[in-house]
This record gives structure tokens, sequence and C-alpha cells, in this order.
């Protein structure tokens, strides 16, 4: 099941959701061109759970892997993927809740997964890289802003290949139960990120947008009831 487009146009030009597409691109390519030296570099920059968890004294080092390793990927089909979901949910919620709204609302998005993931597996010693949590994040967030949107996706039903539109609220809610269900089977692993997958953060993330969208919206409520 891979989405295509989504049948809501954005108002406003989403150049923050393209600007996280291009930084994204930008640091894949760097990683790229790193060859041996990406591991050290992951290692460094991506989230360490067990590390993070025992902080060494330096601010900087101990908690900026909180926000770059969102701009981390490790291979073409997990970078594709996660700027694939970026660029079909991204732009109509920034369109939403305006450019600097988005942008922070983005990163603690993608610091709430990371750290969701770093209580589950508080031992994990495998760095934790991607914007999936972060695009969890818009995930959650556009279930409750356009539930009745269309997702243009493409099913795979063994040789057959369908083009369908499918409801927000039920592409979203069944890519969570995902989640979830394969979030509850690796807490039986040692790892808890079965597959390499850090299925808690994608979960963390979705939870996030929605809070954080319900926040934001109580917020610009209140603030219009004053202007009245």
């Amino acid at each position: 099941m891979i989405p295509l487009k989504t049948t809501i146009h954005s108002h406003a030009f989403p150049f923050v959701n393209y600007t996280l597409i291009l930084v994204n691109l930008m640091c894949f390519l760097y990683e790229i061109r790193l060859g041996p030296a990406v591991e050290p570099f992951i290692a460094t920059w991506g989230v360490i759970p067990a590390r993070l968890l025992h902080p060494q004294g330096n601010i900087i080092q101990d908690f900026a892997p909180l926000a770059t390793s969102m701009f981390l990927h490790g291979g073409w089909v997990h970078f594709l993927g996660n700027m694939l979901y970026l660029y079909i949910f991204g732009g109509n919620v920034e369109d939403r809740l305006g450019h600097t709204n988005y942008f922070i609302f983005y990163i603690l998005c993608g610091m709430c997964a990371a750290t969701t993931q770093l209580l589950i597996t508080p031992r994990l010693h495998t760095p934790m890289i991607g914007a999936s949590g972060a695009i969890a994040g818009i995930m959650g967030s556009y279930i409750c802003l356009y539930p009745r949107a269309r997702i243009v996706t493409l099913l795979f039903f063994f040789f057959f290949v369908q083009l369908v539109e499918i409801p927000a609220f039920f592409f979203l809610a069944f890519w969570f139960i995902m989640q979830f269900f394969n979030g509850t089977l690796s807490l039986s692993a040692q790892t808890a990120a079965s597959g390499g997958v850090a299925w808690w953060a994608h979960i963390g993330g979705f939870a996030a947008g929605i809070l954080l969208h319900l926040l934001l919206k109580k917020k610009k409520s209140i603030r219009t009831k004053r202007r009245r």
C-alpha cells in the first residue's frame, strides 16, 4: 500500500515542508559521501538510548541527537519512503498550522518520537535515525484536520495492482494499528526495534502529533475568544 497523493490542495506554498525535504536530502547525500566513516558519524548524531539516558555532561553532544537524528537515514529505501510521506501529508498540515508553527511542530514531534522509543528500549545501544517519528506526528495531526480527505493509494494484491482512493481516517488509522501491532510484538525482542524499525518512535510521534494539534487548536480558540 503506497500513498501517491491527497485530494486536499494547499492554499499557501509549503516552503517549510519543501525545505525539510531538501535538508534531509542534503544530509543523506553527505552520509553517502562519508563512505565507511558514516558509521561513527551516525553513532555520534543518532539517538542511542543507553547513552542518552546516561549523559556525560556535554549538553550539546548528549542531547543534540534528539534533533539531528531525524535528518539522518539508513539507505535509499528508508530515505525515499519517509520523504514520500512527508511530501504527501506535510504540505496540508503546514497550510493549516502556519509556517513557523509547522516547523516547531515537526521538531517537537520528532523529539517526542525519539523519547518514546528510548523509554521503551532504555538499554538499546543501536543508533536510531530517520524522520519517520516526526512524519508520524504530521500524520497524527492530519487525521485530526482532514479525516474525510482521500488518499490516492497504490494497492498490491498478489499480481494485481489497483489505484484506489482511501479516506484519510482509514488509511492513517490502519497505519497506526500496524505500528502498534508490530511495536507490541517487538516488546518480546531484546531490542524492541524489530527488523531495525523503531516502532515505538512511530507510535510516540503519532500520539504527539494529535496532542500537539489539540493544544494548538485550544490555544487558537482562546486567542479568538479574547479578540471578541
